[in-house]
């Protein structure tokens, strides 16, 4: 048994997330054989992710706030605090904050084969998408 040592919060890059949105590293794997990864994500009043998916879905248990997570189907759905959302492995999603607060939640997945290939990164949404009106 062994205390993780404390990662530093990250803000995270804005190639893939619009507004501030800050990370802090929760659980990463020790062994090869090990894929789980756990970070805590907190999202500013109207941040959101860029549309993106898992190779091996992921877990997304909201904390704090009101979330917003929409699909390519243009469904948004609102999440609040003891709740999870589920993405299935190579779903399009997106995350993000209601506008008027901020949001906290637990994102958990499995690292892929390949770890880069865990996330793939794609375009930032619209506003238009954001607030669930069809383009």
């Amino acid at each position: 048994m062994n205390i993780e040592p404390r990662t530093p919060t990250a803000k995270n890059p804005p190639e893939q997330f619009a507004g501030d949105v800050w990370v802090d590293g929760i659980v990463a794997p020790h062994d090869a054989d090990q894929r789980t990864t756990v970070a805590l994500v907190r999202f500013a009043p109207g941040a959101r992710t860029a549309w993106h998916s898992h190779a091996r879905g992921q877990y997304l248990r909201v904390t704090e706030g009101v979330a917003r997570f929409g699909d390519r189907d243009g469904n948004v759905i609102e999440v609040h605090p003891g709740e999870t959302l589920y993405t299935p492995p190579g779903q399009d999603h997106w995350h993000a904050a209601a506008p008027d607060c901020f949001m906290q939640h637990l994102a958990i997945l499995e690292a892929a084969d390949d770890p880069a290939a865990t996330t793939t990164w794609k375009e930032h949404i619209t506003d238009a998408e954001y607030e669930g009106r069809r383009a």
